[in-house]
């Protein structure tokens, strides 16, 4: 079973903490797969393959430097145990039912997940955002101000597929977080809805999780029981 290396805590990162915690470098020691954001909420990370993308706010992909930072992601070292073919989908709702029904069939609603989809879609609805230097200022409002969002269409790419139990809400978010790569590695970002019409899916079953805290004073002005799951789900979760 496998590992997760988090950084930081979306409670943290809902409430404004965007500092750099780690340097991308340090982060792929961690994982080859996975997602987060880079320092000051300046676009949307994916992780493929051991490497490392940032989603601009015009949905263009470009490769991550080494020494950008990182104020919040999960990581592991994808090793599927178990694959599975899924047919059409027409929302995320469907596709998050899905997902959530093979884990259960794995008995494995308790634990977390990072499931991988190789697919063809005939729409991705997703967002990416420009950078913010203001701390202390919610990502539900940084977000108001700098998300953009775009619509891929009739595109081949890979889903990031991360999955935390509910008993886990405000370490990470909740049930399914899926960010999007496009097969050219040109375009993706969060995804807020999607089409797929196939895909193949890897399971990674994750039972160990480890959790990076910032260690600067300014992390400890920071209430973090005070974020409420509505406000992690508007933002995280796709909830517009």
């Amino acid at each position: 079973m496998g590992k997760y290396y988090q950084v930081s805590t979306l409670q943290a990162l809902a409430l404004g903490y965007s500092k750099s915690v780690i340097k991308v470098e340090e982060l792929l020691k961690h994982g080859d797969f996975g997602l987060g954001t880079f320092e000051d909420v300046d676009g949307e990370m994916i992780i493929l393959d051991g490497k490392c993308y940032r989603a601009q706010n015009n949905g263009d992909v470009v490769p991550a430097e080494a020494e950008r930072g990182v104020p919040f992601a999960a990581v592991c070292h994808f090793e599927p145990q178990r694959t599975a073919q899924i047919g059409e989908v027409d929302t995320i709702e469907k596709l998050k039912t899905w997902l959530t029904l093979q884990i259960e069939e794995d008995f494995g609603l308790n634990s977390m997940y990072a499931v991988r989809i190789e697919g063809e879609f005939s729409k991705v609805d997703a967002r990416s955002e420009s950078g913010t230097k203001a701390h202390h200022v919610t990502l539900k409002d940084a977000l108001s101000v700098t998300q953009k969002a775009f619509i891929f269409e009739n595109i081949k790419g890979s889903l990031v597929c991360v999955y935390f139990p509910d008993y886990m809400d405000g370490i990470n978010a909740a049930g399914w977080h899926l960010h999007f790569l496009s097969e050219d590695k040109k375009y993706g970002g969060h995804v807020f809805d999607i089409s797929l019409n196939q895909g193949d899916a890897s399971f990674n079953r994750i039972t160990n999780v480890e959790v990076r805290i910032p260690d600067t004073p300014a992390f400890d002005t920071y209430a973090l029981k005070g974020t409420s799951q509505e406000e992690i789900k508007s933002v995280e979760q796709g909830k517009k």
